[in-house]
């Protein structure tokens, strides 16, 4: 089969079309597991246990993946051949991660003990100076699992009443009712889990008092009050199902600095600049607050000065919510410091985003993550956590072996990537992004030219200190020797959660979005040191 691009009116440039095929090693264990050409639903459980790892696993879960290869039309009442043993491994139902929606971390700890999926500016429909409000991204966060929603409450021209918007830009307002009744109608569609409607109110008192009772009318019984039981251990997640929780962020306690435009990855450096940074930071005026609007909030904002330690590390029983500025940032600065809120733009698109989204891919996608131990508990000498130590040693050696890639041509027009050929894939493997500075390293493949197939067959080792705050996080571009390299897809998973075993691991497009059917065959090792 051939591929045709045309280069001017008279002159067309031929391709020979390759298949996606499954790689030799692929071969080697369908000989291995198999007899006679086809593998049996014994030979299958064999292979699934072996070396998918999958040690629970019994005959009617490889019955089940059987049923699922009918619809392939590859599949024999006597087994299946290579081919539908090729297709189960790129199917959708071999994901690197468990089942979505299965939540498997323990859920009664104190809130402070997890990290939240969290939002910025809500209610915006694109960029923070002159795009439109509305509750349509709202309603979009909750569903895709974010927990923490955050509304900027400002007086109208008049004064008289509270409207959401973005103070000093050009943005749209929004109706603050409608922005209360999005939350609550989409609150827990997703994840039952509570949801903080975080206010960064620029109000007076009276003003203040108006909101308090719309939030009250609006929530009635799924208010949480934060009464004086709860003052020595706040809830946890689990007591808080079906829950909304007011918190407040006036804006002067924002932790204005640079570190969000910084390229560097020194965390002396970024700490430094945090810690100039909090000198700017005022303590709360609680006169000038209306009784009834703070009788509502169960997260106070706070303030905690001497440095990113204090800020960050000190009291664990306290929520710590982050923002630097207006952009996106690297969100490892509160990760691996253990702030539990640290909020994103869900409208900006960026590997910053994707390894947000790739870390609230953990826990079934509830929007709550469980902070690791290392951040929870002191070392011998009442020390806390150093990201930056050099004495870490490495505790997994994680290997990740890169087969080959299909269903771009189903994703892209014939000439998306490149107009006078077929596009020239590379797939580049990154950890540590949302890791240790130790554990950060990448990698790339060889490109793979003029084919819609590409076949890599590359394998990668990295060693790691801190696994339970990695992300490992796999791009594809095309590749251009004169333009910059086109983008052709994304993930980013969190590797507490990866399954040992050779995965399909689908990509998702700049916003985070699955594609549809492109994809990677990629095997994953696991080896404890």
């Amino acid at each position: 089969m051939k591929e045709s691009f045309k280069v001017c009116f008279c002159c067309v440039r031929s391709f020979k079309v390759k298949t996606s095929e499954p790689p030799q090693e692929i071969k080697t264990l369908f000989e291995d597991y198999s007899g006679d050409g086809r593998m049996s639903v014994d030979e299958m459980l064999r292979f699934v246990i072996q070396v998918q790892g999958e040690k629970h696993a019994d005959s009617n879960y490889v019955k089940d993946i059987f049923h699922r290869l009918k619809h392939h039309g590859v599949f024999h009442p006597r087994g299946i051949h290579l081919e539908g043993f090729y297709r189960y491994l790129l199917s959708d139902f071999n994901s690197p991660l468990p089942p979505s929606g299965q939540v498997w971390q323990d859920m009664n700890q104190p809130l402070s003990h997890y990290f939240l999926y969290t939002g910025h500016n809500s209610y915006l429909t694109g960029n923070q100076l002159n795009s439109r409000s509305s509750t349509g991204p709202i309603v979009k966060a909750l569903r895709s699992g974010v927990r923490v929603i955050e509304l900027d409450l400002w007086p109208n021209s008049s004064g008289t009443e509270a409207e959401v918007r973005h103070g000093g830009t050009l943005t749209s307002r929004e109706d603050l009712q409608k922005c209360l009744n999005a939350v609550k109608e989409n609150a827990f569609e997703v994840s039952e889990y509570p949801v903080v409607l975080t206010l960064e109110d620029h109000l007076p008192p009276d003003l203040q008092k108006k909101v308090a009772k719309m939030v009250r009318q609006t929530f009635g019984g799924t208010l949480f009050r934060c009464t004086d039981e709860y003052k020595e251990r706040f809830p946890s997640p689990e007591a808080l199902k079906n829950k909304i929780l007011i918190s407040t962020k006036p804006p002067k306690e924002y932790l204005q600095t640079q570190v969000s435009q910084s390229a560097t990855t020194d965390e002396s450096v970024k700490a430094k600049k945090v810690a100039d940074a909090e000198e700017l930071i005022q303590d709360e005026d609680e006169e000038t607050v209306a009784v009834e609007y703070r009788d509502l909030i169960s997260i106070h904002a706070g303030n905690r000065k001497g440095g990113l330690k204090n800020c960050l590390n000190g009291d664990p029983n306290r929520v710590i919510r982050l923002r630097f500025d207006s952009s996106n940032y690297d969100p490892l600065v509160g990760w691996i410091h253990g702030a539990q809120m640290v909020a994103f733009n869900m409208q900006s698109h960026g590997r910053f985003l994707w390894m947000m989204q790739g870390m609230f891919k953990a826990n079934g996608g509830c929007g709550y993550v469980k902070k690791p131990d290392v951040l929870l508990s002191n070392g011998l000498g009442c020390e806390t956590f150093d990201p930056s130590s050099k004495s870490l040693q490495i505790k997994t050696v994680l290997k990740v072996k890169i087969y080959n890639g299909e269903g771009w041509n189903l994703d892209f027009p014939q000439d998306y990537f490149d107009r006078y050929s077929p596009p020239d894939f590379y797939a580049k493997a990154s950890i540590g992004i949302a890791g240790i500075p130790l554990d950060t390293t990448s990698y790339r493949t060889e490109t793979d030219t003029d084919e819609w197939f590409p076949v890599w067959d590359k394998e990668f080792e990295f060693p790691l200190r801190v696994p339970e705050l990695a992300l490992l996080c796999i791009t594809v571009k095309d590749y251009d020797s004169n333009t910059q390299n086109d983008f052709a897809g994304q993930t980013c998973l969190p590797l507490s959660e990866i399954r040992p075993g050779i995965r399909a691991v689908r990509l998702h497009d700049r916003a985070g979005e699955v594609l549809k059917h492109a994809r990677l065959l990629v095997r994953f090792v696991l080896e404890p040191r």
